[in-house]
């Protein structure tokens, strides 16, 4: 159950820093010192972000992993990491962004992705 646990809040907190790296970006544009920038400079501060996502996921996969000693098959790790994904973004696009609302056909995929999870996770 341990290892369950910090795998899951590994895989938490590389994914932070995934969707800051991938969509953290489109709010530079309100940053007036990052208007002068050309998007390879844009690309490579992203690269620097996402370098701390591999400092957690990597471990996460490692710790989590069956075959490690961990509770978690390689399907089952892999959409564990999609679910997360999708809840850290959706907190990121409502609190960070706040320009798309939260419908409910979101609503409805996720239900959709948490069936996933189940039948993923079913023997």
């Amino acid at each position: 159950m341990a290892k369950g646990l910090l795998t899951i809040m590994l895989l938490v907190l590389s994914n932070t820093f995934m969707t800051f790296a991938w969509y953290g970006h489109l709010k530079f544009k309100q940053m007036d010192w990052f208007n002068s920038l050309g998007l390879i400079a844009i690309i490579l501060i992203s690269w620097g972000i996402a370098f701390f996502e591999y400092i957690f996921q990597v471990p996460a996969n490692r710790i989590g992993f069956i075959e490690n000693g961990g509770p978690f098959n390689l399907w089952q790790l892999k959409v564990i990491q999609e679910v997360i994904t999708l809840i850290v973004f959706t907190l990121f696009s409502t609190l960070f962004f706040k320009t798309d609302a939260l419908r409910i056909n979101h609503l409805i995929g996720f239900v959709f992705l948490i069936l996933a999870v189940y039948f993923i996770f079913k023997k």
